[in-house]
């Protein structure tokens, strides 16, 4: 006869079996386990779900949400361009007239530096068609279109003319000069034409893959070498440039000196050799390239050899970790690749167009409300000028926005239906903001320079005049600076009648919002109001995650251990 002690275990047996039955359903129909994993098939998620599990042995990263990085709070939609490429001027501000339309506010475009300093150094004449004519010729109608449509520059500084390597295109086409003082001398006059014009200059491109640094070793020591010494150029040019490092490339490949194509280096040892050879006060951004490639953008992983949209998070960590908290990433490359089945090399991953239409989207909203400490991120690309990549059956080719003819494809218009209802309504979201967060709209609320502020400079909003800011969360915080005078400032939040708050130096202002949520406030002080930087609670990035994980890993080892005993009984 069974004793109760058995029934009781024989009934219990099946319960954890039932529990994830239920949890992996409701995952299911609800789509939570597409927010974990960036997965829609149910077996992906199941493997992705155990991926997971398996992050949590693996230490925490610092990513520092709390310390505000300057040039964060900006507007995040870029895209990349080829107006370079386009002979027609007409074609040229189509372009960028859709992109307006579409709501990108950035555009990251090569200058070229063969396309300009053709024939030999210090030569900017244009002698290889006739009429000759200045090779700054198209660039500058190119600056001209992005400030017809208030739209900002990416300026990207790269591709050497054959003449400055003495075995010339042999070594490479994109290979850097022999001479890194004339790529710096290349700089400074680019930055000189345009001072006042353009603020934000990236040199180089991709520096740890071939075949962005030609035929030679891959070399972090190299390129910050040529770095520096170009960023100093700059900043003595214009003291107002912001100097972006070159984009890293992310790959897990660490054989730099292999022969090309394979010449490669992982791009967290890369940035760790950079900060080693002392390139930390060489650039206020740095840059990453961020595709989705086989997930989409929701996937949460966190192993440092899978390529995923979480590999900022790796890269912020390594950021922190070497006293660079205060700087950004900013994203120069982000992309789904919608290449169609016919096309046989998928190394840039696969999806549909309605897909790629639907993740990026996505990515923009993910990276606005979990990553405080990522400023624009550039979507790659608008359009090729021509149907070459297609014909030569490059899956390059199915990343873009429109067809070389304008035909726009559904990821434009989800951009088109999105990003400029973002930019109508600005928000805050979790983690520490600069003071100039474009959320903030004001007026009269300006930036000034302190040297005791976290970021050396602060906002001021002036006696007698208001700001407006929208935030989502429960609560915002305002930091004054440490020298900041002590004032009444006078709140108003979802409408509702102003209170007097008092605000003084050494300690924070915490607005309460009473509830989760999108919450405008209003802001009136009675002295000038100094502020260091801005900070809002909120949900983080899935208030659901790691219960949801938690529970999946709880189920997982009950099973594995009511296997392990039927497997030692079964021995025995």
């Amino acid at each position: 006869m069974m004793t109760a002690r058995r029934l009781a275990i024989l009934l219990f047996i099946p319960i954890p079996f039932l529990l994830a039955a239920v949890l992996l359903g409701l995952g299911w129909r609800t789509g939570l386990w597409f927010e974990l994993t960036g997965e829609e098939r149910f077996s992906a998620q199941i493997k992705g779900l155990t991926d997971l599990s398996a992050d949590l042995l693996r230490p925490r990263l610092n990513l520092a949400n709390e310390e505000p990085a300057a040039h964060s709070g900006v507007n995040p939609f870029g895209v990349n361009v080829f107006l370079e490429q386009e002979p027609d001027p007409a074609v040229r501000e189509r372009v960028v007239k859709m992109a307006a339309e579409a709501g990108y506010r950035w555009l990251r475009q090569e200058f070229v530096w063969e396309d300009i300093e053709i024939h030999g150094k210090g030569d900017f004449e244009d002698r290889r068609h006739t009429p000759y004519r200045s090779a700054w010729e198209k660039y500058d109608h190119i600056v001209d279109l992005a400030e017809k449509y208030d739209m900002e520059i990416i300026a990207r500084v790269s591709n050497p003319p054959a003449w400055t390597r003495a075995k010339g295109n042999e070594v490479g086409t994109y290979a850097p000069p022999d001479d890194y003082q004339d790529f710096a001398d290349f700089v400074v006059a680019l930055v000189s034409r345009y001072k006042g014009r353009i603020r934000y200059y990236q040199l180089w491109n991709e520096p740890n893959i071939y075949p962005e640094w030609g035929e030679y070793a891959i070399s972090p020591e190299d390129y910050t070498r040529m770095l520096c010494l170009a960023a100093e150029a700059a900043r003595e040019a214009d003291p107002d440039v912001v100097i972006i490092a070159g984009a890293l490339a992310s790959t897990i490949v660490l054989d730099p000196a292999a022969p090309p194509p394979g010449n490669a280096l992982n791009d967290f040892l890369f940035l760790q050799r950079m900060y080693d050879a002392g390139a930390k006060d060489c650039f206020d951004i740095v840059a990453m390239q961020a595709y989705g490639l086989w997930s989409g953008p929701t996937d949460r992983r966190m192993n440092p050899r899978v390529l995923n949209f979480s590999r900022p998070m790796f890269i912020r960590d390594l950021m922190v970790a070497n006293g660079d908290a205060h700087k950004p990433i900013w994203i120069s490359e982000m992309n789904w690749n919608a290449v169609p089945d016919e096309v046989p090399d998928k190394r840039f991953g696969q999806v549909s167009e309605a897909q790629q239409a639907r993740y990026l989207v996505m990515a923009y909203q993910r990276l606005q409300k979990e990553w405080p400490w990522v400023g624009v991120a550039n979507t790659w690309y608008f359009k090729r000028p021509d149907y070459r990549w297609r014909d030569e059956n490059k899956p390059e080719y199915y990343f873009r926005l429109v067809e070389p003819d304008f035909t726009p494809l559904p990821v434009y218009e989800s951009m088109k239906a999105y990003a400029p209802a973002v930019a109508q309504t600005p928000t805050m979201y979790a983690g520490a903001h600069p003071p100039d967060h474009w959320a903030v709209e004001s007026e009269t609320y300006r930036l000034e320079p302190n040297a005791n502020a976290t970021l050396g400079q602060m906002g001021v909003l002036p006696a007698g005049e208001k700001l407006t800011l929208r935030f989502e969360g429960r609560a915002l915080r305002i930091h004054p600076p440490p020298d900041a005078a002590p004032t009444l400032i006078h709140v108003s939040i979802d409408g509702r009648e102003p209170k007097p708050l008092s605000y003084e130096p050494g300690r924070a202002r915490r607005i309460a919002a009473g509830s989760m949520g999108v919450h405008e406030v209003v802001i009136t002080t009675e002295d000038d109001m100094w502020v260091d930087h801005w900070s809002v609670k909120g949900a983080g990035a899935s208030g659901l995650f790691w219960p949801l994980l938690g529970c999946f890993t709880g189920l997982m080892v009950l099973f594995l251990g009511y296997v392990a005993v039927r497997i030692k009984r079964s021995e025995i």
